[in-house]
């Protein structure tokens, strides 16, 4: 394997919503700061992704200084303070009750008005106690942001090259190349072997140590160009045909911090086991 490094850094401080790219960010124990700590909800409190709206591919959600900025194709941008805490409302996300704080009403108004559909925004006021890690692959005291299942999730660029080539010689070739922002990644790795991540256990980034939970088993969501919010047939196609593992349609890792710290582009990654 060649030297393997951090290739890019991605939060989503609204989850759903397009990725933010940084050169560096804090480790906290559920995730990296500011990753989908912000979600949509439905009228029944059901977490709304890019599953149901794929259009939420094209809203943006920039971090500032106690809160985050909305912005969107055809409407005009706003800033959404952190809600105080006067009360929380019950979310459901992937068969989890967790409790979050409801934002303004106009952070409603601007969400609802971009889906045209009624949801409401939400904010995880404090991960250390709102949602547990899965427990079938969890360490006790383990939690977990609005992300799908894990704090983090990493994948590595001769992954996605070697998954291309096998696009390429496929039945949905004009689709590809895809980006790697149809995976949604936190952290992208290069310098390894194609699928080298499989056999992870343990890595360092940095001054960072991360426990390697769980394959991540893809969903629809990948099939959604990240800048047109059009659906196609990849990557699952070919991953169904070349990467169907343990039941799933795989590509990448989740991750959960066994340290603290703050991550950068450039940082060395280490395979520990």
């Amino acid at each position: 394997m060649e030297k393997a490094d951090l290739r890019s850094i991605h939060v989503h401080p609204v989850k759903a919503f397009r990725a933010l790219s940084l050169r560096e960010a804090v480790v906290e124990p559920w995730g990296l700061a500011g990753d989908r700590r912000w979600v949509l909800v439905d009228d029944g409190g059901k977490v709304v992704t890019q599953r149901q709206q794929p259009r939420l591919a094209m809203a943006a959600a920039e971090l500032v200084p106690g809160g985050v900025r909305l912005s969107a194709p055809g409407h005009e941008p706003l800033s959404v303070p952190e809600p105080e805490l006067a009360g929380t409302v019950p979310v459901e996300i992937f068969g989890d009750k967790v409790e979050a704080v409801l934002a303004g009403p106009d952070a409603h108004a601007w969400c609802s008005a971009f889906l045209d559909a009624d949801v409401r925004l939400v904010h995880m006021d404090d991960p250390a106690v709102r949602r547990p890690v899965d427990p079938g692959f969890a360490l006790p005291g383990e939690t977990v942001s609005f992300a799908d299942g894990f704090p983090l999730l990493v994948t590595t660029t001769a992954s996605l090259d070697a998954l291309n080539t096998l696009i390429a010689q496929g039945r949905h070739a004009a689709e590809g190349p895809l980006p790697m922002n149809r995976f949604r990644p936190n952290l992208v790795v290069s310098g390894t072997d194609p699928w080298a991540e499989d056999g992870w256990r343990r890595i360092a980034v940095g001054e960072v140590v991360f426990r390697v939970a769980k394959k991540c088993a893809r969903c629809v969501v990948t099939t959604t160009d990240q800048t047109t919010a059009e659906r196609g047939k990849e990557p699952l196609h070919t991953l169904g045909r070349h990467r169907r593992i343990d039941n799933g349609l795989i590509f990448g890792q989740n991750l959960v911090p066994q340290s603290p710290g703050t991550l950068r582009v450039g940082d060395p990654v280490t395979i520990l086991d």
